[in-house]
Order: structure tokens, then C-alpha cells, then sequence
């Protein structure tokens, strides 16, 4: 809406960014057709996001550490549950560690993209390293606690890493070589 989109390109780029990522995972494994393809519920939800938001957009506007905290909680729950689908199909946990960050990040970088933003997670902010440390979390914790102990961990930790990062203004920046 910062953008000054109508409603149609609101929709449009709250839908990329909501199934994108897991889409791109879902292609990337074969897994077709995708998740939001055999369930319209999840096209219906982006729906009713957008008209609420659309008509209460000034409420919404004072909500940004709301929104964080749910994006946050998205995407460490995300990359576990994208991880964990790549595992299902047999793959190596470095390919599934990617394909977990890959579920929770790519929404937003193919939005961001199409709205000729920079994407969050080539700008300064700790976010999908926060992503990659929960899911290689997981693939140790797995071993020793069990499939859902593993899972609250990991998401609490994401959660945590990326809630601090954000507060404490972390970075993994480069520094601009002059040269």
C-alpha cells in the first residue's frame, strides 16, 4: 500500500508474498501440484487479509510491531515445516537446511522484487541467518529430543535470534572496501 497499488496489486503481492516461498520449495522438490493449489482455503485467507486491511489500513498502519512479531513468528515456523518437508522427500540436510530457509524467505524476496525493493534478506538485518541457525538446530535437536521438542526449540530460537537482532540493531554487514 506504500507503493500506492489498487486492490488487485495488494492482493497480488500479499499472495506471492504469503505462498511464495513455499511454492518455489514445492517446485524445487517436485512436489506438484503445490500446497496452495490443492487447497483454495489459503487464497481465501490472503483474501480476507487484504479487504480487512484495506478498510481498516489506518489501523492497520500503528500495528508494525505486531506485524513483526508476526512475521517473525512466520518465519520460524516456516523454515521448520519447510525443512521438515524436504526431509520427507529423502534429501540431504544441507539441501533440506536450504529448503527450509528458502519456505520462509522467498515470499517476501520475490515481493520484494516485484515492488523494486531491495530484498530483507540481502539488506542489513539478521534474517534468514536466523532462519538457517533454527534449521540446523533442528536437524541436531531432532536426534535427542524428539520431533516436536526439536520443532518449539528451533522456532523459539529463530524467534528469539531475529527478535534481538532486530532490537539490538545486529548485522552480519560487510564493510564497503574502498580500493
Amino acid at each position: 500500500m506504500k507503493r500506492d497499488f489498487d486492490v488487485f496489486g495488494v492482493f497480488i503481492m500479499a499472495l506471492v508474498t504469503a505462498i511464495g516461498g513455499g511454492t518455489l520449495r514445492d517446485l524445487l522438490l517436485g512436489s506438484t501440484p503445490v500446497g496452495w493449489m490443492l487447497n483454495p482455503v489459503y487464497v481465501y485467507l490472503v483474501l480476507g487479509a487484504v479487504i480487512f486491511t484495506y478498510i481498516f489500513r489506518s489501523y492497520v498502519r500503528k500495528l508494525r510491531r505486531s506485524m513483526f512479531l508476526f512475521d517473525t513468528i512466520g518465519i520460524a515456523l516456516y523454515t521448520i515445516l519447510g525443512l521438515q518437508k524436504a526431509l520427507a522427500f529423502g534429501l540431504s540436510p544441507t539441501i533440506c537446511v536450504m529448503l527450509g530457509v528458502v519456505s520462509a524467505t522467498f515470499g517476501g524476496v520475490i515481493r520484494d522484487v516485484l515492488s523494486t525493493e531491495k530484498p530483507l534478506i540481502f539488506r542489513e538485518e539478521i534474517y534468514a541467518s536466523a532462519c538457517l541457525v533454527g534449521a540446523v538446530l533442528f536437524l541436531i535437536t531432532d536426534q535427542f529430543l524428539g520431533d516436536q521438542v526439536a520443532m518449539v526449540v528451533s522456532i523459539m530460537v529463530v524467534f528469539l535470534i531475529r527478535l534481538f537482532a532486530v532490537r539490538n540493531h545486529w548485522s552480519l554487514r560487510f564493510g564497503v572496501v574502498k580500493g
